[in-house]
């Protein structure tokens, strides 16, 4: 089934704004990309930042959807899949997660970055996608009856984000590999205390 012209219009908009930027990013742009008439956009949308919250949402949706469904193929067993994070965020990282997107850092860290009042609503939107995969990673750490579950899974999330990060601004998809070492030993720790 074709998409409607409004997905066509927020998938158009997600990439360009994942790879150019939110505010880099002009309606024009989106429009000619997209090929969807100015009327056609604010019949569904009444501005820019509703376009960008409906990016933002379908991204988190997507991303969460992809981490977790590879996290959750690569094992059943909970310790193992808190480990697959990182070889599915090295693959990401290389660009070959996302057809046609490519690996331009994290889009919810992006728009918290453009967007960096706190209650923006993009901000606030890239804080509950984090939030989301924080709850993920803690149900898994309590499946895997690891020590601190909550803790620990905030401590992965850190190593997630460093990651994110390091790949991003240093070209260095490796880091996964780097964090991924390390949440090793996290988790060997958080095991030997029970």
């Amino acid at each position: 089934m074709a998409p409607s012209r409004r997905d066509h219009l927020v998938e158009t908009a997600l990439k360009l704004f994942y790879r150019n930027g939110f505010n880099a990013t002009g309606i024009d742009t989106i429009l000619a990309e997209s090929g969807v008439a100015k009327m056609t956009l604010y019949k569904h949308f009444r501005s820019k930042d509703e376009l960008i919250l409906a990016a933002l949402t379908l991204r988190d949706e997507r991303f969460r959807n992809w981490l977790m469904t590879e996290m959750e193929k690569a094992s059943t067993d909970p310790e193992e899949r808190l480990l697959a994070m990182f070889d599915a965020l090295e693959t990401w990282f290389r660009g070959k997660a996302f057809p046609g997107l490519g690996f331009s850092g994290c889009a919810f860290i992006n728009a918290a970055g453009e967007f960096s009042d706190p209650s923006h609503p993009a901000h606030r939107l890239a804080a509950e996608h984090k939030t989301r995969v924080v709850e993920y990673l803690t149900k898994l750490c309590k499946e895997a009856g690891l020590r601190g579950p909550a803790e620990l899974a905030e401590k992965l999330a850190l190593l997630k984000e460093g990651a994110i990060a390091t790949a991003h601004v240093r070209s260095m998809p490796e880091a996964a590999g780097l964090a991924r070492e390390m949440a090793v030993t996290l988790i060997a720790a958080s095991r030997e205390k029970k």
